[in-house]
């Protein structure tokens, strides 16, 4: 059976690209997997006229500029930073437009025992991100969240709801001034840093007895980092500010997963970690009344937000309907699940890029 011709990765719109030429980008993290995705697709397809690399690690960005050489790319800026730093983001923000916010810990049980860390990266970082913005006169900011934010039960996913709650309220925070915010949520990604199908794959070359698999009844959302960096961009050029943005994207079981990437291969249940879900959640029963659908995605509303109580939200010309008071968008509920002919699609389209 052909894949779901929803996989497949749309071309961006022009306008789209004219937001992009000439501007002045700058993406936190921009060294991890996201960041190497988004800036290989900005060279691709615009001209900015400059884009910001920032990032805490030496080694990380030393390894991006080996692939992405300020001399092939004039636009190009490495800038060492923690966003735990005020100052230093200050300094990084003068002059740019937009920001597209992904730095953070991420690793669940790194993050439990390791709280505070976490906190002060993910929840103060973030809320350093919209003070440095707002005094330097960006114009928007997009932060990358999670579906572990939605109903959390860890405290990676806590961090993350409080970091969206900040980006969301952001828009009260920065009054008549020209910076607008909003947040991105989605599940898993194929083949990031962290990722299980890069562990499942390089366990099985190693030769191991058995693949762990936490509980065979475990289902989660799955997107491409391609996919990512085009939701991303096309929630950018539509923000109006405080918007919760929710993609439509498949679920799969981690067993038929690997059925795909080492079929026939044992497995053996180790149990679920501390803090992690059997399903995920991307939108709550409780934020059902703020929901509104779309053809391809979700926006949750905004709420006290005053200058945006009567604003109508809208994604390329299409305006969102009200979902029912009972929907909830779980991973184990969806009504798009991925076959093992989707899944390898997926990952060819991943490596062709």
């Amino acid at each position: 059976m052909s894949h779901d011709n929803r996989l497949t990765t749309k071309a961006l719109a022009p306008e789209i690209r004219n937001m992009l030429d000439g501007a002045r980008i700058l993406i936190t993290g921009g060294t991890g997997s996201f960041g190497q995705a988004f800036v290989r697709e900005i060279l691709e397809i615009a001209k900015p006229e400059r884009l910001v690399i920032y990032s805490r690690d030496e080694q990380k960005h030393f390894d991006m500029e080996q692939q992405f050489s300020p001399s092939d790319h004039p636009c190009l800026r490495y800038f060492i930073g923690d966003v735990r730093d005020l100052g230093r983001l200050k300094r990084a923000l003068v002059g740019i437009d937009l920001v597209i916010h992904t730095a953070a810990l991420k690793h669940v049980p790194i993050a439990e025992y390791n709280p505070i860390e976490a906190i002060k990266t993910n929840i103060i970082g973030s809320e350093n991100v919209i003070t440095a913005a707002i005094e330097t006169g960006v114009q928007k900011v997009i932060a990358l969240s999670t579906d572990k934010a939605a109903n959390p039960i860890n405290l990676y996913g806590a961090t993350k709801l409080c970091a969206d709650k900040l980006f969301v309220a952001a828009n009260n925070l920065a009054g008549g001034e020209p910076s607008v915010f909003s947040v991105v949520r989605y599940g898993n990604v194929l083949g990031s840093r962290g990722s299980v199908v890069p562990l499942f794959k390089g366990l099985a070359a190693q030769g191991v007895p058995e693949l762990p698999i936490t509980d065979p009844r475990m289902t989660r959302f799955w997107i491409t980092l391609r996919q990512g960096v085009h939701f991303v961009l096309n929630c950018l050029a539509n923000m109006r500010g405080g918007e919760i943005f929710v993609p439509r994207i498949p679920s799969m079981k981690l067993t038929d997963m690997i059925d795909v990437i080492a079929p026939g291969y044992p497995t053996r249940v180790t149990g679920i970690r501390p803090g992690e879900k059997l399903h995920e959640l991307m939108i709550t029963r409780d934020d059902a009344i703020n929901t509104l659908e779309f053809k391809d995605s979700y926006i949750i509303r905004p709420t006290g937000v005053l200058k945006l109580r009567d604003a109508v939200f809208e994604i390329n010309g299409e305006v969102g309907k009200p979902v029912g008071e009972m929907f909830e968008y779980s991973s184990d509920k969806n009504d798009w699940w991925l076959t093992g002919d989707d899944l390898k699609h997926l990952l060819a389209e991943q490596e062709d890029n």
